[in-house]
């Protein structure tokens, strides 16, 4: 990310107190124990990743039937696919992927806070709350994809989605040239979680 979505050097251990003292008062009442947020985030850390929207990229890249399913009935598609369960579960509430497609690139937002399918992209990045990033994306997207190093050709139409509670889309990027004869394996290792935002592209492995 650009400066204009950095965040003070400090912010991460600032927030990280004032977890730690909500989580000692909530302990205190009774409401949590001391295992609750450690289980929680490991499950978000090793379960729900980026990994599975990686593979369900790295699918609908090879699968042109799977791949039109993904967009018309996203959460029966993913179910299709060896994946933890609770894909449906906190967070992945109402899934809905977009396709990139020659002539069009997808965006994904939220400008209300910071909806996000966590089990498809895993837990959202600071850039992605920043109030900053949130209002000028929905504003001047163009510009915002430029500056972070994706310039659009004028001619691709862009179209920006507004994560909710009741839909949280992810991007399926276009797949990259040079991935002849890869496995799903070895394509899904090339997509990142900026690429299922939609705030970059997904390089060839030439170029990586």
């Amino acid at each position: 990310m650009t400066v204009q979505f950095g965040y003070p050097e400090d912010r991460e251990a600032h927030s990280a107190a004032r977890v730690r003292a909500l989580e000692a008062l909530l302990i205190e009442k009774g409401v949590i124990t001391n295992a609750t947020v450690d289980k929680v985030l490991g499950y978000f850390e090793t379960d729900m990743t980026p990994l599975n929207g990686a593979k369900i990229v790295a699918r609908a890249w090879t699968d042109p039937q799977f791949a039109e399913r993904l967009v018309k009935d996203t959460p029966a598609a993913v179910a299709e696919l060896d994946l933890p369960i609770g894909m449906d579960g906190a967070e992945g509430e109402h899934l809905q992927a977009v396709a990139n497609a020659p002539g069009v690139h997808n965006l994904v937002i939220c400008t209300l806070c910071s909806c996000f399918p966590w089990p498809v992209l895993g837990l959202p990045p600071y850039w992605y709350k920043d109030p900053t990033f949130r209002a000028r994306a929905a504003r001047e997207p163009r510009v915002v994809l430029k500056e972070t190093g994706l310039d659009l050709d004028p001619s691709v139409e862009l179209r920006v989605w507004d994560s909710s509670g009741h839909s949280r889309w992810f991007v399926i990027p276009q797949r990259p040239s040079g991935t002849d004869g890869m496995t799903e394996e070895e394509l899904a290792a090339l997509v990142t979680t900026e690429s299922m935002i939609g705030i970059a592209a997904v390089p060839s492995p030439a170029a990586a």
